[in-house]
């Protein structure tokens, strides 16, 4: 038996399938802490997370247990353990387990009990749910191993308790969403209290996708009191020293790392999203339409801070309907920023397109057609710079747009992901003057301001027709947007929100917009998730539906 006990805690950001990469990553990080008795890595930390229908590849699950072998024959030199999340296949059946590694060796496997089904998760899919665990045996100390979703039920922690577990080290694989340190926090504290257990909760960080992993590592000791609070958004491995005390094992005081506030989490969230992103998948960078309108001189800054201005190519594509305040506005968004900018007039295209139209549009009147069809010259124009140039084509439509079908298919929806795709609009001006006013942390772009102050305090507007504004055919965005936010996010009905103080025929024509741009949105690019219901992995409506609630 120990009375002291050194564990080190990896928030790492590892590439899906990368299981070399991903395997010596987390190498490093254990010969980095010479000093720790063990090194606890996050759930699935040698595939990364979540691995959908990829952990059905046989060839991966024998390559994951080939390299979980090489990494237990590391420990062999009577140097740390380790805690490596990973997956088992055992008598047919494929288990989210975390293994434990020392002496050289597998020495203990706990299998996922609790297997998340709902919103971005769909393990139920892919995995067998593991029984309700007992401890680990670990250098005289019983370890309690929940793994993630195992902590949102009292059964696990209760069982492990029950069982004679001493310490609760929890490996995570939980996406940032908006308001989420707040719901972990109380999480834990929960399961603190109904089991007298110190609790360790590890969580990832980096981009996979849609889903984006803010890490903000901590660990609570019996009291609830936090011992230690990591970063968000930053590898980092920390050193904690835990002793065994007549009341049980406390971890000493740490530094406790300020999370970010509202928006700056968001912000970060596209950032980091958008880098993985992009770096994973090999592109040189972006290029982006930059109208001198707010979504793409948001999109435009995100980028930057990403990705850096040598590797941000904005296009600005005028016509007849672009105004002298739009031309200078995104001229001076890319000087502010840094980076490249060319000007492709479309009146060309547009003129060819109506020519080309004219037959079969002859009895006719002119209508949005015609505005989309300059909108998908566009995207045209874009994708063909993409093509030519390797570089990644970044949509800049918001979630307001996409909501309610104002978001031209194969137009200013055309692109390979959208950092604005879970942001309503509203959101998106809070983004503008947050940025504005700050530089993100490992931000790669300037300090200062990054887009005229005119381009988040004009009207916004399309420009596709004479005198053209949003709110020609919308309500105010400050209306809008909380109609939205209950349709979506709250799943309430046209007299739900109606009784909160909205005209109910306005909330009735929203939602009619709303389910008749479903088709619209299953072709969208991939963006950044946000809030509890991201058009894509969370919200899965069919698009042939006739219910309606008013």
């Amino acid at each position: 038996m120990t009375d002291r006990l050194q564990i080190a805690f990896a928030q790492l950001n590892q590439m899906m399938g990368d299981l070399r990469g991903n395997a010596d990553a987390m190498l490093a990080a254990r010969a980095a802490q010479p000093d720790a008795d063990l090194v606890v890595t996050c759930e699935l930390s040698l595939i990364g997370y979540p691995p959908e229908d990829l952990v059905l590849k046989p060839s991966l699950v024998q390559a994951a247990a080939a390299e979980l072998e090489r990494m237990a024959q590391a420990t062999a030199d009577g140097g740390p353990g380790m805690l490596v999340g990973s997956v088992l296949l055992e008598n047919g059946k494929l288990y989210n387990a975390m293994a434990l590694l020392d002496g050289g060796k597998i020495t203990a496997w706990t299998r996922k009990h609790e297997l998340p089904n709902y919103g971005v998760f769909d393990e139920k899919r892919v995995f067998a749910a593991g029984p309700l665990p007992g401890p680990i045996a670990f250098r005289g100390v019983r370890l309690g191993v929940p793994i993630c979703e195992d902590i949102w039920f009292p059964d696990v922690c209760e069982c492990l308790a029950e069982t004679g577990a001493e310490i609760l080290l929890v490996p995570n694989g939980s996406p940032y969403e908006l308001d989420k340190d707040d719901k972990r926090l109380s999480l834990a504290a929960m399961r603190v209290a109904e089991t007298g257990l110190p609790l360790a909760y590890l969580n990832r960080v980096g981009g996979q996708d849609e889903i984006v992993f803010d890490g903000a590592s901590f660990v609570m000791n019996p009291d609830r009191r936090l011992a230690l609070q990591m970063p968000d958004w930053e590898e980092r491995t920390t050193l904690t020293i835990w002793s065994r005390t007549p009341q049980g094992w406390v971890c000493e005081e740490g530094h406790k790392h300020r999370l970010d506030p509202y928006p700056e989490d968001i912000y970060h969230a596209m950032q980091f999203g958008l880098a993985d992103y992009v770096n994973r998948n090999r592109f040189p960078g972006v290029v982006l339409g930059l109208s001198g309108g707010i979504d793409s001189a948001l999109s435009a800054a995100v980028a930057v801070d990403a990705l850096g201005a040598d590797r941000v190519w904005c296009v600005m594509m005028p016509s007849r309907f672009t105004s002298k305040d739009s031309l200078d506005d995104a001229a001076e968004c890319a000087r502010m920023l840094g980076c490249r900018l060319d000007t492709i007039p479309i009146e060309p295209a547009i003129e060819a397109f109506r020519d080309m139209l004219a037959p079969p549009f002859a009895d006719r009147a002119p209508d949005t057609t015609e505005e989309n069809i300059q909108s998908r010259i566009r995207g045209l124009t874009l994708m063909a710079l993409s093509n030519k140039f390797g570089h990644m084509l970044l949509t800049t439509g918001n979630k307001s747009e996409m909501s309610v079908g104002y978001a031209t298919i194969y137009g200013d929806m055309a692109g390979g992901y959208s950092v604005l795709k879970d942001a309503y609009k509203t959101t998106v001006f809070a983004l503008s003057r947050w940025r504005n006013a700050n530089r993100p942390k490992l931000a790669l772009g300037s300090e200062g301001p990054v887009m005229p102050e005119r381009v988040i305090t004009k009207p916004p507007t399309a420009e596709l027709r004479e005198n053209q504004t949003d709110q020609d055919s919308l309500p105010p965005y400050e209306v809008l947007d909380p109609i939205l936010h209950g349709l979506v996010e709250e799943e309430l009905s046209v007299a739900d929100i109606a009784a909160s103080g909205f005209d109910v025929e306005t909330v009735a024509r929203i939602e009619r917009l709303l389910y008749i741009a479903e088709y619209k949105r299953r072709q969208s690019p991939p963006g950044v998730k946000i809030g509890v219901r991201n058009f894509g992995r969370d919200r899965r409506y069919p698009i042939t539906n006739a219910f309606r609630t008013s």
